[in-house]
């Protein structure tokens, strides 16, 4: 088998020119596998492969703590070996053809119930302009449920505190205009009128959030501020941007917004992202009725 895996590998870089790094990573697995089936079966004949053993095999890796994300690139190099093998009268059938991927895992986002995102934001009272500054971008982060890099290219010219919304542009250049609620309308008009001129430099740019020094904030800071803001009230939770806009999404979805509006508002190409919020809301039912229930 070990020698049909070095053709293989010269296969991947000659006829269909895959990276040197891939190569390498999808001759570990089958080598792994070869190894495991000389040791297991005292055989080294693809043909005597089937389907049950290469199944066996992914069970026992996985019984060993190979993640789902993981077992699933192991069974594809599995797969387009033994395709290959097949294709090329090596073996008289693809053994690992009948095998599905295992389902991906899906991670439900952590996000800030409503008391702590009320604790977060208000617990910013100074007038300084960093304070009111650092008030507005929480402020609009959990009002229009921005992703990062959409809060820190957000400019002036498309933002209307008088009609409320603010148009942003997200992955895959698309556009969309997000409403903005009262209370962050009041903290940016508060920003822009006592803080943002403060701020401004010479080359200062249009964008609405700046640094002390005048320039376009980085990620980084962004991060920084509200790990900063977060233990200055004493939430130990690690909080970072993307958290707030989970909650966001969470909290529309706790209080009876449809989910069409909030992939709309989250600029979700696919509905089926946006349903993973709805998991969140079951999981926090479930837990409900088992905290609560007298026979959970």
């Amino acid at each position: 088998m070990l020698d049909l895996v070095d053709r293989f590998i010269l296969h991947l870089a000659t006829e269909r020119g895959l990276s040197v790094s891939y190569q390498i990573l999808v001759r570990g697995f089958l080598e792994a596998f070869a190894s495991w089936f000389k040791e297991a079966h005292g055989s080294e004949n693809p043909a005597q492969v089937t389907t049950d053993l290469i199944t066996g095999y992914l069970i026992r890796r996985k019984k060993d703590g190979l993640a789902t994300s993981s077992a699933r690139v192991e069974l594809i190099a599995l797969k387009i070996f033994f395709r290959w093998l097949a294709a090329r009268k090596h073996i008289p059938a693809d053994p690992a053809d009948a095998i599905l991927p295992p389902r991906t895992e899906r991670h439900l986002p952590d996000t800030l119930n409503e008391h702590d995102v009320r604790r977060l934001i208000e617990s910013i009272t100074g007038v300084t302009p960093l304070d009111r500054r650092d008030r507005a971008m929480l402020e609009l982060f959990y009002a229009s449920g921005l992703r990062l890099a959409e809060l820190l290219d957000a400019r002036l010219e498309n933002l209307s505190l008088e009609e409320g919304w603010i148009r942003v542009t997200g992955k895959g250049s698309k556009t969309r205009i997000i409403p903005v609620g009262g209370a962050a309308r009041d903290a940016i008009s508060a920003y822009l009128e006592h803080a943002r001129p403060a701020l401004v430099r010479s080359k200062s740019s249009s964008h609405i959030f700046l640094s002390n020094r005048g320039q376009k904030l980085g990620p980084d800071r962004i991060r920084d501020i509200f790990t900063e803001r977060a233990a200055a009230c004493g939430l130990e939770k690690h909080i970072h941007p993307h958290k707030m806009r989970h909650s966001f999404a969470t909290h529309l979805l706790n209080h009876g917004a449809d989910l069409r509006v909030i992939q709309e508002m989250l600029g979700h190409s696919d509905i089926a992202t946006t349903q993973i919020y709805t998991h969140v809301d079951q999981a926090r039912l479930k837990e409900t009725h088992r905290k609560f229930h007298p026979r959970a």
